[in-house]
């Protein structure tokens, strides 16, 4: 497992990251997609809870583009009943639906003697130690192969 971490002073967390990533999960024969567990408040939203906060800049851009890729999006939230409900709306509202939301899939059938722990190959939350990365930097950690959606045809400061 994966937690996605901010950068500190003293280490390169990013680079670290990209490293543990290549290292556990090598592109392989069977799959080309993760599992990405995705915490709601403080992550895809700014923490506000019980209400929702504010859209973290990229988030929705991010996860799309990740969906685009086949990675599998599960939200992962302590969020439950109707708090729960009211995230997923205002996702599905801004064009994001998930393969499961607090399961592991959906056909999952949750009690409480069965642990609430997601099963995922990467988990993005704000409360990782350290914070959380933007999501430009979250999706070149997942996305390495990635192009810079920007890339200058020339030198802009040149006349020429």
């Amino acid at each position: 497992m994966v937690f996605i971490f901010s950068k500190t002073q003293s280490v390169n967390v990013t680079e670290k990251a990209k490293l543990t990533i290549a290292l556990k999960f090598p592109p392989n024969k069977f799959s080309n997609y993760m599992i990405i567990a995705v915490d709601f408040d403080g992550t895809i939203v700014e923490h506000m809870y019980p209400a929702i906060g504010r859209t973290r800049p990229f988030a929705f851009e991010t996860l799309k583009a990740l969906q685009s890729k086949k990675h599998q999006l599960i939200l992962w939230s302590h969020r439950s009943a109707g708090e729960l409900e009211a995230a997923v709306i205002f996702c599905r509202e801004q064009g994001l639906e998930f393969y499961a939301v607090n399961k592991n899939c959906p056909e999952e059938e949750w009690n409480e003697n069965d642990s609430r722990k997601i099963l995922a190959d990467i988990y993005i939350d704000d409360r990782n130690l350290g914070g959380i990365l933007s999501w430009g930097e979250i999706y070149q950690i997942i996305c390495p192969e990635a192009d810079n959606p920007v890339k200058p045809t020339k030198a802009w400061w040149r006349n020429s």
